[in-house]
């Protein structure tokens, strides 16, 4: 477990009146945000000291492990507060990809009275309309149109658009190098979903490049 015991300053955060700073819970790899929740100082020293989220509840007067009834665990990947020291920003691994007790992965799911996917990177966004796409073909679609030719169409477009990325690149043509990659990336997405690889395991294997 990754020692957090000093990435907070727990008496340093500027509590309100009741003892309490908001911290918001994001997902580490594709950058959702999952839920906002408050904590005290004990409740966060328990967060430090454990590697999980902890939080108090002021319904129920009283400290809740995230997901100890569930099993929806939050692991902390990294911790950060704001300028002015009274908001935390939180980055985890939410276990079981649910975060909210509706049972959606995110508490951020409504807009206009009815449920959406919450805002994550572009990547992610894109990915999951290319997964509707598969889901609910549209023969006016172009994407539907290459799952619809599988991998024979989905590859020679890969392969196109990577050879197009190379010549923008021996050009050193800074507009041409950011549309073609664009294209590779959108392919590439097109066969990850054609395919049911989720994104989230490329963003782990991306991680593990840090090292």
């Amino acid at each position: 477990m990754t020692d957090f015991s000093q990435a907070i300053p727990v008496d340093q955060i500027c509590y309100n009146e009741q003892g309490l700073v908001p911290a918001i819970i994001q997902d580490y790899l594709d950058g959702t945000v999952l839920m906002m929740a408050w904590m005290n100082e004990t409740s966060l020293q328990k967060t430090l000291d454990t590697g999980e989220t902890w939080f108090w509840s002021r319904s129920r007067q009283e400290l809740w492990h995230k997901g100890e009834t569930s099993g929806h665990l939050q692991n902390v990947k990294a911790m950060r507060y704001d300028c002015d020291s009274d908001t935390l920003l939180i980055t985890v691994e939410q276990v079981g990809e649910i975060a909210c007790h509706t049972g959606e992965r995110s508490c951020f799911h409504q807009v206009d009275g009815s449920k959406a996917a919450p805002p994550a990177d572009t990547l992610s966004g894109l990915y999951e309309v290319i997964s509707d796409r598969r889901d609910h073909p549209n023969p006016d679609s172009y994407t539907c149109k290459l799952m619809a030719g599988g991998d024979n169409k989905i590859l020679k477009k890969i392969g196109e658009e990577a050879s197009e990325v190379v010549m923008a690149c021996k050009d050193d043509d800074e507009s041409a190098i950011a549309s073609e990659v664009a294209d590779l990336l959108y392919h590439t997405l097109v066969a990850m979903s054609y395919h049911n690889v989720d994104l989230k395991a490329v963003y782990k294997k991306l991680q593990e490049r840090k090292r």
